[in-house]
């Protein structure tokens, strides 16, 4: 479980086919010190379980399903992704309840200053629109962020300055993907109220 508080963003070393899985490996200075084999990393929101790590990189191995339902695949080397390590107990909860498992992408359609502010519009598929409100909690490339605008094909959210500093959004470009991950608690409510049998 994580908070969608980004610790650090890493950089791509390297994504490349092994015998048994993908490998992503990552440079880290912050999120690798404390690291022990096995964790769970969100990266780019996606978690990931570390199989390999040094004091200034991570590696992972990834399913074929996370490369094809996440972002990760167009992820190139050099590249910058956002980092956080899974709750402890004494974490303070400064975003939402986040569980990395990532739903699917969406497109950047924009994303430019307003103002003093950054405007951040992304596309999504007509079916997921069911799980997005006005002021309700989206998980974008792993950031807790707040929905400031829904219509028929997509939302919008407003970034301040910092949150564009500390994470990957200020490499974003109009047509590149994100990873979503939509509020637990739509989920949740959908399952239950569904029809039964």
């Amino acid at each position: 479980m994580f908070t969608g508080i980004i610790e650090e963003t890493g950089k791509v070393i390297s994504f490349s086919e092994q015998a048994s899985a993908w490998r992503l490996v990552l440079e880290s200075h912050v999120v690798a010190k404390d690291l022990q084999m096995g964790d769970s990393v969100a990266v780019n929101g996606c978690c990931l379980t570390a199989t390999a790590f040094s004091e200034d990189r991570i590696e992972f191995d990834l399913l074929e399903e996370s490369k094809r339902l996440t972002s990760i695949g167009e992820v190139g080397v050099g590249a910058k992704v956002n980092l956080e390590r899974a709750l402890l107990p004494s974490t303070r909860m400064g975003g939402h309840f986040v569980s990395g498992h990532v739903d699917g992408t969406g497109l950047t359609e924009a994303i430019e200053p307003r103002g003093k502010d950054f405007f951040f519009r992304i596309k999504v598929p007509s079916d997921s629109l069911r799980y997005i409100v006005h002021k309700g909690c989206i998980t974008v490339d792993g950031i807790s962020l707040t929905v400031a605008e829904v219509d028929e094909s997509g939302f919008a959210i407003w970034l301040i300055p910092h949150t564009m500093k500390v994470t990957n959004l200020h490499t974003k470009k109009v047509g590149d993907l994100v990873n979503l991950e939509y509020d637990l608690i739509a989920k949740y409510v959908e399952k239950l109220f569904a029809p039964q049998g």
